[in-house]
């Protein structure tokens, strides 16, 4: 696996888009990188671009952006109401995959390396790129901003990591490292205040604030007062471009203050100083599970059933934040899993039903039996989360919406396991299909394409698999909504058992026909015993769940 890192410059130009395209079409040169988003803010005059690839083919893109962001930007003639000292104000790395922060934090430190000795720009180090740890915080780096450099970079302590100790008046400073992913998010207030603004945000952010304590003496003495939020930056600021106030927060571990927490922290202590939060706006890109586990949060607060689509958590999520009131939220350009994901591998679940069932008529044989089986499994599936979600809303049954919500949520995990197989399934027999067409006119070429055969075979062989696999667990819910469910959708759930029965014996098909073309037979014995084994207690447990539904119906 290739190692994967993203990185999030941020530009010192939010309005002039020809400026900003002349910038990301630099990135777009280099191969290896793929330019994900590109966010420019009028008020902050701040652009916000993200892009991942190899790091190789990453720090170069950020050298050419750093590059040409200094031709084109005037720093001189800059205003924006977020803190900046450059040009390029900062670049920050992020380890994806496959590569830890040490690692990062390295090409890091050769980013800034280049852009201090061939651009001649100052440059500082920050985070986990930066050894001294009296300067890896951004915020004090820089404090003071580009009108205070002047002076601070002559100061010993300030002296640049890479290039000259001169300010440069167009170009400013830079500073580069590397950090865990951070979400940057703004919440919206009913208010022009950026003084009230900033007392909420320091009730919030981790630093706090000062106060004077008078418990020691008459005279008092200044202690430092945390906020209620651990691991969050914030300012107040006023955005003209709205005609709102707004907390600028940056979470810089979502995982100790995930964005529904924070949101709910300020609508408390706005509340408290008389003040609405009315929405809120995320900047750049933000992870999935920051979306689905907001939508989860606030269904939970209602209690309502957290075991829906995950379409329908990001819906929750955008309408409980009020993530669409400024402008509109589409998930598909804001999530970053969704820009990293290769549409090539779910082409048929993206198909509407008629074409599914089309392609599957079609002269092609894919999909055939084993991607049928898996979608049978999931729709299989479905209908005991349907009756598990009809069950937590049942008037009368309150007091077990949790129940019923744990296991929509399970359902839920077994139909998006077995809808991913189902293009899976049809990708293992185009991969053996290809290695058939391999050239065999040498000794060396046979050798290769007969190892490239049995690869694909043996991959052939555990898709299906793992097509029973799923389809015999997710009978858990099935029978578990044949027996506890609302009564009035019980056949639902026998359809459910017909569906995971079908999905279980159809998988084992394609196992067996697989198997018959690989030459470990080890291998093959242990895959058909398990694969008789799952077929055998699928069976039993679809006579017990048929037996329940059949009692319930009466008739």
């Amino acid at each position: 696996m290739q190692p994967i890192i993203e990185c999030v410059p941020n530009f010192s130009e939010g309005n002039d888009l020809n400026i900003i395209k002349q910038i990301t079409d630099q990135i777009e040169t280099v191969d290896g990188v793929r330019l994900l988003n590109v966010d420019p803010g009028k008020a902050t005059n701040r652009t916000v671009v993200t892009f991942v690839g190899h790091p190789e083919a990453v720090i170069e893109a950020a050298f050419l952006a750093i590059k040409k962001a200094g031709e084109l930007i005037d720093m001189s003639k800059h205003k924006g109401e977020h803190p900046r000292m450059g040009a390029t104000d900062v670049c920050p790395l992020i380890p994806i995959a496959n590569i830890s922060m040490e690692e990062t934090a390295k090409f890091a430190q050769r980013l800034a390396e280049r852009v201090g000795k061939e651009l001649q720009i100052p440059a500082y180090l920050y985070e986990a790129a930066q050894p001294d740890k009296s300067r890896n915080n951004l915020s004090v780096i820089r404090a003071g901003e580009y009108e205070g450099f002047f002076k601070k970079i002559k100061q010993p302590e300030w002296k640049p990591d890479f290039g000259p100790a001169e300010f440069d008046a167009k170009r400013g400073g830079t500073v580069i490292g590397a950090r865990d992913f951070l979400v940057a998010y703004n919440i919206n207030l009913n208010t022009t205040s950026t003084r009230r603004a900033n007392a909420i945000a320091f009730d919030v952010r981790e630093a706090g604030r000062n106060v004077v304590d008078f418990s020691a003496g008459s005279e008092g003495v200044k202690i430092n007062k945390p906020g209620t939020l651990k691991s969050v930056k914030a300012i107040g600021w006023y955005i003209e471009e709205y005609g709102i106030a707004q907390i600028s927060m940056n979470l810089t571990n979502i995982n100790v203050t995930p964005v529904h927490i924070a949101f709910d922290e300020v609508c408390k202590k706005a509340d408290a100083r008389g003040i609405r939060v009315t929405g809120s706006e995320l900047v750049g890109l933000v992870p999935l599970k920051s979306l689905t586990d907001a939508g989860k949060y606030f269904l939970q607060k209602q209690q309502r059933s957290t075991g829906v689509s995950e379409k329908e958590l990001i819906k929750i999520a955008v309408k409980s934040m009020g993530l669409d009131e400024l402008s509109p939220f589409k998930p598909e350009e804001r999530v970053i899993e969704y820009l990293l994901k290769n549409k090539a591998d779910s082409i048929l679940v993206n198909m509407t039903l008629t074409d599914f069932a089309d392609e599957t008529a079609s002269e092609s044989p894919a999909p055939g039996g084993g991607s049928i089986s898996a979608y049978v499994g999931a729709l299989g599936v479905s209908l005991a989360t349907m009756v598990a979600n009809l069950s937590s809303h049942k008037k009368g049954w309150d007091e077990r919406w949790d129940e019923f919500s744990d296991w929509a949520e399970k359902g839920e995990q077994y139909k998006n396991e077995l809808v991913k197989l189902v293009d899976a399934d049809t990708k293992a027999f185009n991969q053996v299909m290809s290695a058939f067409g391999l050239p065999k006119s040498t000794e060396e070429e046979k050798a290769t394409r007969s190892k490239a055969i049995q690869e694909a075979t043996k991959f052939a062989i555990e898709i299906p698999f793992k097509v029973m696999h799923a389809s015999y667990d997710s009978m858990e819910v099935i029978k578990a909504m044949a027996e506890i469910g609302n009564p009035n959708s019980v056949s639902d759930a026998g359809v459910g058992a017909l569906c995971a029965r079908t999905a279980v014996m159809g998988a084992f098909m394609n196992v067996r026909i697989n198997a018959s073309g690989f030459d470990d037979k080890n291998f093959v014995t242990d895959v058909l015993n398990k694969g008789r084994e799952i077929e055998n207690k699928t069976i039993a447990l679809e006579k017990e769940i048929l037996k329940v539904v059949n009692e319930k119906i009466g008739v």
